[in-house]
């Protein structure tokens, strides 16, 4: 079978296979990259992290003009209203934007691209559906990500029981959306649509939302929601949901086992993802999964069969867009010979609600199990000047420390620009700065990292300046 020769390929073109191919070009090896859909960029750009956003943002403004304007000596003549069509329309020519920034770089960097659904004939040979190309390399690195988790007895008719995919791209605003799960994904498509007016309740399993961050960070960030109008159903576990036409009915039971009937017109199923490895076609060379269907890597990421690799969702560790492309980088040195590093106890995690949440290293609740003496610095975003300002009062920067080194071992923000705050942390701790460290650091004033300074000589000393 006559086939096209590459050095590397990589099947799957998210920000973990696109970001591997582009270091793979300027290593000097001749990539190609296979994806199955038409455009580029993976579950991130097209249906993930970029759509979401956008529509956060769309939201934000909306609901600070309905709000916060007049706050600001804004006054609004006649009626605001909101064309949805044309949030959406938005939200897809920055998806598209996006998307045609990925082809730019494929063209430049002289990456081949194939669409098609990969599949492995040998190992060192795959063929590509769709295009009907069969090509051959050296070295393969999988990066098919992931896809939405389902419960066994929920059946998703994409309409009224909806995944986050659906979500992003309704015809209508819900006037009652439940959302099963209280993680990222949930809270966010939940302020969206809170924002834009639907009813919001979520019913969550666990007896907090955003159960994987800092208690105290979970429960700043369910006050914050509540207080804008979503509803919380903790401790709830959802056994039943149907659908007709125009509503959904979810039952649940409570920590007392009570039943509990939910009515809407969309349910968003949002309990997480798992990897996306269907149709490779990997039992037929041998490359183990592990019991959660993870693909098995070596500490250089190279599968059960030499020459093989795998990044991102599709193996161990956080399913998160920042985490693939690191690991896509770190695989591509790797095969030319260099030695990356990859710290994965500072890889932050970030929520997109407003206020945001970033945290980065361990929680207080995670070093407490582990018996390690720490201290703890807290300080109140509502005490800057900045905050007062702008009007973002709510949440905190909380940093955890080792007691007697004074090491930073957690950083946890929730507030205003968390997102771009928490590089902060990553810093610090990767070079494993100390508390004293941070409150020695002139922060510039007035802005909201001066909480991280103020939150850090609380930890130091108990010395807050501004509290």
């Amino acid at each position: 079978m006559k086939s096209k020769k590459f050095d590397v390929v990589v099947i799957g073109s998210g920000p973990g296979g696109y970001v591997c191919a582009i270091r793979l070009a300027q290593l000097g090896f001749k990539t190609a990259i296979v994806e199955k859909y038409n455009s580029l960029g993976g579950t991130c750009l097209n249906v993930g992290c970029i759509p979401s956003k956008s529509l956060l943002d769309s939201s934000h403004h909306y609901d600070d003009i309905l709000n916060n304007a007049k706050k600001h000596g804004i006054q609004i003549n006649g009626e605001v209203s909101l064309d949805f069509k044309k949030m959406i329309d938005r939200k897809n020519d920055v998806v598209s934007q996006t998307v045609k920034g990925i082809d730019f770089l494929m063209s430049k960097n002289q990456i081949s691209v194939f669409n098609g659904k990969a599949s492995f004939l040998e190992n060192n040979l795959i063929y590509v559906e769709g295009c009907d190309e069969t090509l051959s390399f050296d070295k393969c690195i999988i990066a098919t990500g992931s896809k939405p988790v389902n419960l066994p007895f929920i059946n998703l008719d994409k309409k009224r029981i909806i995944t986050s995919t659906e979500a992003l791209s309704l015809k209508e605003i819900p006037k009652h959306l439940i959302i099963i799960g209280g993680g990222v994904i949930g809270l966010e498509l939940g302020q969206v649509y809170n924002r834009l007016g639907s009813k919001v309740s979520v019913i969550e399993y666990s007896d907090r939302i955003t159960p994987f961050m800092d208690k105290d960070v979970s429960r700043e960030l369910n006050k914050v929601l509540k207080k804008e109008g979503i509803n919380f159903y903790l401790s709830h576990q959802v056994f039943e949901v149907k659908s007709d036409e125009k509503t959904v009915s979810v039952l649940a039971k409570n920590k007392k086992d009570e039943v509990i009937s939910f009515d809407s017109d969309y349910c968003l199923v949002s309990v997480g993802r798992k990897p996306y490895t269907q149709g490779l076609n990997l039992e037929k060379i041998g490359v183990e999964l592990d019991s959660k269907g993870r693909i098995n890597i070596n500490e250089r990421f190279e599968t059960s069969i030499e020459g093989i690799y795998a990044i991102g969702d599709v193996v161990r560790g956080t399913m998160l867009a920042h985490k693939a492309e690191e690991e896509g980088i770190a695989v591509a040195e790797l095969i030319s010979g260099q030695k990356p590093h990859i710290n994965y106890n500072l890889i932050p995690n970030v929520i997109y609600t407003w206020p945001e949440v970033a945290s980065v290293g361990k929680s207080q609740e995670q070093l407490e199990n582990e018996k390690i003496e720490i201290k703890v610095g807290k300080f109140p975003m509502r005490a800057l000047g900045r905050s007062r300002a702008s009007g973002d009062l709510d949440g905190f920067v909380k940093i955890i420390a080792d007691k007697k080194s004074d090491e930073i071992l957690g950083f946890h923000i929730i507030g205003a620009r968390a997102a771009d705050l928490i590089i902060e942390g990553v810093t610090a701790m990767e070079f494993r700065a100390s508390c004293e460290d941070i409150s020695m650091m002139s922060h510039p004033h007035p802005t909201y990292s001066e909480a991280i300074k103020e939150a850090a000589l609380s930890a130091l000393e108990n010395r807050p300046l501004h509290i």
